[in-house]
């Protein structure tokens, strides 16, 4: 079983855009019952909202419902519990290894570094381009669950 964490600063915009993307690449794949997969906030501003309506319209044109997902923050035992914990940006990698309490390379990495273009994924909160944002979580989840299964 690989548990996977997507992690942002709000947890409404892209770790569950990749939370819902990952879960219905893994569904496709027919791997559902290989992982546990979620996503949370580095921050506390959103927590117990849900999914930025932009996120969900966007996913909603791929068919991906993000229906009972409300914004939960990281926790320091969250390290423990998950395999790998992926941001989204660097601001978010640091906030994450502050929250844990440490660094760590091999399970703490963003999601853009199993590609070949390794970079931040923009915040579509500021950009407002959440069709960006969507082609960026895609090609991260994709290289990712190559990644993973490579290893199974």
């Amino acid at each position: 079983m690989t548990k996977v964490l997507f992690i942002c600063h709000g947890n409404i915009c892209r770790s569950p855009m990749a939370e819902f993307v990952f879960k219905d690449m893994v569904k496709k794949a027919g791997l559902e019952d290989q992982f546990v997969i979620a996503s949370c906030a580095t921050s506390t501003e959103e927590i117990g909202n849900l999914v930025h309506p932009g996120t969900r319209k966007r996913l909603q044109q791929e068919g991906i419902s993000t229906a009972g997902k409300h914004a939960v923050q990281l926790r320091k035992e969250d390290y423990n519990k998950y395999d790998y914990l992926l941001g989204m940006d660097a601001w978010n990698m640091k906030n994450i290894y502050r929250i844990i309490g440490k660094e760590d390379t091999d399970k703490v990495r963003r999601l853009l570094s199993f590609t070949d273009r390794e970079r931040d994924i923009a915040d579509p909160w500021y950009t407002g381009n959440f069709d960006e944002t969507y082609n960026d979580v895609v090609e991260g989840c994709e290289a990712f669950l190559n990644f993973v299964t490579s290893k199974i």
